[in-house]
């Protein structure tokens, strides 16, 4: 009974630092973005009217527009995580063995925020997707007393692995690299934006050469005013997308841009890449569209199939956004370019679909080898 209290006790004071203190700044600096905002403007709204720091909870509660109170059903886990036999030495190998990073998900039971990460953001398909692309997660309870081996061979057990990771405020997940590194530690539940974020972040080796703050900071210039909504661009053809040249060809190449709502590498895209005008006047000399990826909307396809956006990417196996497929004046798929870092390449990808060199060389990495780029 004891335990089972204290347990319902620490999950419910996830949000704050020992004793459940929520305002301190210390604990705010290692929570999710929304929560540590959400605890920092109402810890400084409750002081200066001189509330009691005690009531910031049910503040908490009603900001987030979530019960955080411990949840009566134990969490299960989803099907895809690792089996939980807790020798991270043999699930580093495998996972590097696969070509994947390893995750160490440190949660509760009973965790309101721990549920939330699986119910949202493990709720989203594409989420899950990049996930089991990138990442094997094997989790860890912190209250469990299984034995743990870490990656450096030390044997402890889950709750002194967890206390000494200083991973007891849950959901927390830790990121390590091939090498055995860690590349991220996430405190704290992140919504679905930030934590697509952190997924990229390391999948893509930014971690490397920045910090996941400065990272995020790069999507913050989005040109959208809803959470729901894309980025637009002067060179969007407008609907309807009929998009059919196997018949009667184009004059020209075709770009198709899967994107979706709250979607930060969409933002990175739109706010840094595509601000160049050189960019810009190239794509406007393509056949440039855009696509929800989970949309209904009509589409045509370049092969003269009537389907709709959500159901093309899903043929096409996309799960990844923003998706950048280039077509050329028969349909016929030319390239496409599905990751934050070839973002940085697109002045080579459109040079070579503007100058129509796929016609010469069918494959473009032996055409960027020639031209030494």
């Amino acid at each position: 009974m004891i335990r089972e209290l204290r347990r319902r006790h620490r999950c419910r004071h996830s949000l704050g630092g020992p004793g459940g203190r929520t305002g301190s700044p210390a604990v705010l600096s290692v929570l999710g973005p929304v929560v540590g905002l959400a605890i920092g403007l109402m810890t400084g709204a409750t002081a200066a009217l001189g509330a009691p720091a005690a009531g910031v909870d049910a503040d908490v509660t009603t900001a987030l527009g979530a019960d955080d109170f411990p949840r009566e059903q134990p969490l299960a886990y989803p099907e895809w995580f690792k089996e939980p036999f807790l020798n991270l030495r043999d699930d580093h190998a495998e996972a590097v063995a696969a070509g994947k990073d390893l995750v160490v998900y440190f949660g509760q039971r009973r965790c309101a925020y721990c549920h939330k990460l699986m119910d949202v953001n493990f709720g989203a398909p594409d989420i899950v997707d990049y996930t089991r692309a990138h990442f094997d997660i094997v989790p860890v309870d912190i209250w469990g007393v299984a034995e743990v081996t870490d990656l450096a061979g030390n044997k402890l057990t889950e709750r002194d692995f967890a206390l000494r990771e200083e991973t007891n405020f849950t959901p927390s997940l830790v990121f390590y690299d091939a090498q055995g590194r860690e590349a991220l530690r996430l405190r704290g539940y992140y919504p679905p934006y930030q934590f697509r974020a952190a997924l990229e972040y390391v999948a893509d080796d930014h971690y490397q050469r920045e910090s996941f703050r400065d990272y995020l900071a790069r999507g913050d210039n989005r040109m959208v005013f809803g959470p729901a909504d894309l980025n637009d661009q002067d060179f969007f053809e407008a609907p309807p997308y009929n998009l059919d040249r196997s018949g009667v060809p184009s004059d020209r190449p075709l770009a198709v841009f899967f994107e979706q709502g709250d979607c930060h590498a969409c933002d990175v895209l739109h706010g840094q890449a595509l601000e160049e005008v050189e960019l810009q006047r190239q794509f406007g000399e393509l056949d440039s569209v855009q696509l929800d990826i989970w949309s209904d909307t009509p589409v045509v396809t370049p092969q003269g199939e009537r389907t709709t956006a959500r159901d093309w990417a899903r043929d096409l196996g996309l799960f990844y956004t923003p998706s950048l497929l280039f077509f050329d004046e028969h349909g016929r798929e030319i390239l496409r370019v599905d990751s934050v870092v070839g973002f940085y390449r697109l002045r080579n990808v459109l040079n070579y679909i503007s100058n129509k060199a796929y016609l010469d060389e069918p494959n473009y990495q032996r055409w960027r080898l020639s031209r030494a780029f």
